[in-house]
């Protein structure tokens, strides 16, 4: 029976030829965990927490004691689980530290016939290992350009072309506006958030350009961290201008699906910043069926942020596309011949 520990390093290189079991708590693994891991928790969340009270008032002795009560009852399910979702692949195994929980697991498995491995350091291991990633050093490229514009198709269009790109929108299932919500699914913590921004990144080469979409450091309610977005804000800045017609026209098109009262609920988040004069028209265009009433009214407001967010970059930095048309992998394509002409130049 041999159990390894391995590296966090390792354990990203060997993870496509094993199934990830996390067996921290409920509660923990929902908060966020490695992308891919399965919940396998050793305690439920009372049951951690009364093993932990255990621990700092009576001692480790006791807490062992009480966690084997708690975990003896469960011990043939967990083969079983194991079983039936890791399809015959070998097994990794990882809990916070890589302590107690995971080694306990680890040892059961091994002893019901699984090739087991865990996690040395645990979550935290990889947590850590992410906080680097944000830090390092890496080409981004940041594509900006008015709401309406199609940067999330344009960016579709340069990764189709084989460019590097990172859609931190789609990782925060959110549009980053005060609609960006409609018709996404439930956002992701912060922490998972990183996580998933952190897989992104462990892909790329960082000898080569990362274009990404122009974002606050907030998307929804996820943040953007803060290693990594002081990157962002000195980045290269690629801004995509297209007429105003094509940029309704996208923008009707594109929330026209929703409900009356899903945009008018969006548009009343936006009453301090557009006024309740603006408010009430733009609810009036949404109530009537003129939706191209409302977007030009809430572009007002969208159009002037975004201006003074570029007027904040360095403009020896900023470089502008003048687009007729809506079409995206056209304007992918002069995305890319200006930033190979910018980077022959600079």
């Amino acid at each position: 029976m041999e159990i390894t520990s391995i590296s966090v390093e390792d354990f990203l290189l060997q993870r496509s030829e094993r199934v990830i079991f996390d067996v921290r708590s409920p509660g923990e693994y929902d908060r966020a965990c490695i992308p891919g891991a399965i919940n396998l928790p050793l305690f439920d969340d009372r049951e951690r927490a009364l093993v932990g009270t255990a621990y700092t008032k009576r001692g480790k002795q006791e807490a062992v004691e009480l966690g084997l009560k708690f975990v003896g009852p469960k011990l043939a399910r967990f083969v079983r689980l194991v079983r039936r979702d890791s399809f015959g692949k070998d097994v990794f195994v990882q809990c916070w530290r890589g302590g107690m929980r995971s080694s306990s697991v680890a040892w059961l498995l091994a002893t019901a016939g699984f090739k087991v491995a865990t996690l040395r350091g645990g979550y935290k291991s990889y947590r850590s290992l992410c906080q680097s990633y944000y830090a390092k050093k890496w080409k981004i490229v940041i594509l900006s350009g008015p709401t309406g514009s199609g940067k999330t198709e344009v960016l579709q269009h340069l990764r189709e072309m084989g460019q590097q790109v990172i859609d931190l929108e789609g990782l925060a299932n959110h549009k980053g506006s005060a609609f960006g919500a409609l018709g996404q699914n439930t956002q992701p913590s912060t922490e998972m958030f990183e996580n998933f921004l952190f897989e992104q990144l462990y892909s790329c080469d960082p000898n080569k350009p990362i274009w990404i979409e122009d974002e606050s450091i907030s998307i929804g309610t996820v943040f953007i961290p803060n290693s990594f977005f002081l990157q962002m804000s000195t980045a290269p800045t690629i801004v995509l201008n297209v007429p105003l017609s094509v940029r309704v026209d996208r923008l009707v098109s594109d929330y026209g699906a929703f409900t009356s009262a899903e945009l008018i609920g969006c548009i009343n988040k936006l009453s301090k910043r557009l006024g309740l004069e603006n408010v009430r028209a733009a609810v009036e265009g949404v109530a009537t069926g003129n939706l191209f009433k409302s977007v030009d009214i809430t572009l007002k407001y969208y159009d002037k942020a975004y201006g003074y967010g570029l007027e904040k970059r360095d403009h020896t930095m900023v470089f502008k596309i003048t687009s007729e048309c809506g079409n995206s992998e056209q304007n992918a394509l002069l995305a890319i011949n200006l930033l190979s002409k910018v980077t022959m130049d600079r």
